[in-house]
């Protein structure tokens, strides 16, 4: 009797056991296969979004992605817009990817008649999410009003990462138009972004910016990115313009190893025939380093300042970039009239500046132009172009400016201008500014 009541015992703790990793294993398979969805251009929306079922739509999974989802897109085109449905966390991120290193194109191509700002990737009021490896392109309007932008990142976003996305033809071809690559908005606090190797270029922009970051946005990276062939600024780094009620201004950050170059606003309908583009430019931002960075063939090469009167650029870094061949300058300081801000507490050092002002629009390789004190120009390389112009500093209001161990090259006689008055002595330019004691000018 012993006997049989331990063997029937042992047999239901066998059942038990055998129910308890039966379902066990199958909620641990059914959890793993939820971390990862597939899209396909041959998929189907009611598939359950594994690699052999896919999901047609990057909207249906992004519907779908939860926490810790990595959304695998399989080669071809999408002509839809996709918005970030859920946020990640930082255990637990989602991620939009290409499926090892497939071509996967976004197409704005078969959009008609915009009504409102419009952008192929939107990521609002969002946290932990990742877009990588996509081609975004072929978005365009002939309106005024809409906006169309390739990512779109807004509200009080935060820990987001655009990674190795090619981003091309985003236009607007309105002449009081706007276009964007990537823009991030700050209207609400924007914190932690990263944009990493990704390539933008080929858009006509009107009066707006290739990469932006414009209102209440801190803590960035930018970095090891391609800028090249817009109609208008490369990176913009805005504050001031009224995108948020508070902390209106984009600060602690950096800009590096990037290679930004061939944006130029010459013959944009918005400027008309001016040389205005910068390639990196920081128009009310505060405590940003721009290091490391090529910046070549643009209007003006590397600009800090603000726009707005009152308001200033203050502590920017510009230091170790390769700046050369812009057509207006290579580092400007300062606004361009007096009823802009100033540029102040900031430090320009060892910086390559070489062969600016190709078009002998007399900017030079330094321009200090309206409102620019308190900063420091130190340790850099500048060489003439034709021009022979090596510094301008266009205005007796500027104070508390302190050139040091800079470098001076030309083939000829260099020239200085200070205050308006040139001088093509080295000794004299030292004299009368009281400064570059300490620099060297090699012929």
């Amino acid at each position: 009797m012993k006997i049989k009541v331990f063997i029937l015992v042992t047999a239901c703790l066998l059942l038990i056991i055998s129910f308890y990793f039966f379902f066990h294993s199958r909620t641990f398979t059914e959890a793993k296969i939820n971390l990862s969805l597939y899209v396909s251009p041959d998929g189907d929306d009611q598939n359950e979004g594994t690699k052999s079922s896919p999901l047609r739509t990057l909207n249906e999974a992004a519907t779908r992605a939860k926490l810790g989802t990595t959304v695998f897109v399989r080669k071809g085109t999408y002509n839809e817009l996709l918005s970030i449905k859920h946020s990640g966390t930082a255990s637990k991120p989602i991620t939009f990817t290409n499926y090892k290193n497939e071509k996967v194109i976004i197409s704005g191509s078969h959009i008609q008649d915009l009504k409102e700002d419009t952008a192929l990737i939107k990521i609002e009021n969002k946290d932990y999410i990742t877009i990588q490896g996509f081609t975004l392109e072929e978005l365009a309007t002939t309106q005024d009003e809409p906006t169309v932008m390739g990512i779109y990142i807004a509200g009080s976003s935060s820990h987001i990462r655009l990674k190795q996305n090619h981003i091309h033809h985003i236009e607007t071809r309105a002449d009081d138009g706007n276009a964007h690559g990537i823009a991030v908005y700050g209207t609400e606090g924007i914190k932690d972004i990263q944009i990493l190797e990704n390539i933008v270029e080929n858009l006509r922009l009107g009066a707006s910016e290739a990469l932006v970051l414009n209102g209440n946005v801190e803590e960035f990276k930018i970095a090891d990115n391609i800028v090249r062939k817009n109609n208008n600024i490369g990176i913009d780094l805005i504050g001031y313009e009224g995108i948020a009620l508070q902390n209106d201004y984009v600060r602690n950050g950096v800009v590096e190893n990037n290679i930004v170059d061939h944006n130029s606003s010459f013959g944009n309908p918005a400027y008309g025939n001016d040389y205005s583009a910068g390639g990196i430019y920081v128009d009310g931002g505060s405590n940003i380093t721009i290091r490391n960075n090529k910046v070549h063939h643009n209007d003006i090469g590397i600009e800090a300042t603000s726009e707005h009167f009152g308001k200033s650029a203050s502590q920017i870094k510009i230091t170790n970039n390769e700046v050369y061949n812009n057509m207006f300058t290579g580092i400007s300081l300062g606004a361009y009239d007096k009823k802009r801000g100033k540029t102040k507490n900031s430090t320009i050092s060892q910086n390559n500046i070489y062969g600016n002002d190709t078009k002998g629009l007399d900017g030079g390789q330094l321009l200090m132009q309206y409102n620019v004190a308190n900063n420091r120009i130190e340790k850099n390389t500048v060489t003439a172009s034709d021009s022979n112009i090596l510094l301008v500093n266009l205005h007796a209001k500027n104070t508390d400016n302190i050139f040091t161990k800079n470098i001076y090259k030309a083939n000829n006689k260099g020239k200085w201008i200070w205050n308006e008055e040139e001088f093509t002595d080295f000794p004299s330019y030292q004299e009368t500014s009281n400064n570059d004691v300490d620099s060297t000018f090699l012929q």
